[in-house]
This record gives C-alpha cells, structure tokens and sequence, in this order.
C-alpha cells in the first residue's frame, strides 16, 4: 500500500510538473509568434524603405543625366563660341595688317 501511495504521488508529481512545462511552452510559442510578428513588420518597413530608396536614386539618377546633358551642351556652345572668337581675332588681325 505503501508503495502504491509513493507511486501515486511521484505520477501527481511528475503531473504537475508537466502542466508547468506546458505553461512554459505556451508562454515561449506566445512570445515567438509575437517575435514572427515583429520581424514580419520588420521586413515589411525595410520592403518600404528599399521600395522608396530605389525611387529616390531612380529620380535622382535621371536629375544627373539631365545635368550632364545640359554639361554637354554647353561644352559644345562654349566650344563653339571659342572657335568663333578665334576666327573673329584672326580677322581682326588680319585687318589690322592691312595698310
């Protein structure tokens, strides 16, 4: 009897104290899916922040192209400009020689 009664009480014990590791586990799967959540939100915001980055470099991208479209060009007038002065100088020149 006496042994069944020790027996009864290490199962009840041995009960209990598989309740507390359920709880345990409940509490650790609760604060992992609260974790899953916050890295899923996560992912999302760094989805936005990237979505908006690649924008921004996109827009800027083409603000730089325009510029060095409107660099060339005025290479090329200023280029041209200089040409027409030198040519203007060299008749200038070439009057002043005239007697």
């Amino acid at each position: 009897m006496e042994q069944e009664t020790m027996l009864k009480e290490i199962l009840h014990a041995l009960k209990i104290h598989s309740e507390e590791i359920e709880k345990k586990f409940d509490v650790l799967n609760s604060k992992m899916n609260n974790f899953e959540t916050r890295m899923d939100n996560f992912e999302s915001r760094i989805d936005n922040l990237e979505s908006t980055m690649n924008n921004r470099f996109d827009r800027l991208e083409k603000k730089v192209d325009g510029i060095r479209v409107e660099l060339t060009e005025t290479q090329e007038t200023t280029d041209y400009l200089l040409s027409k002065n030198a040519q203007h100088e060299r008749k200038l020149r070439e009057l002043s020689r005239q007697p």
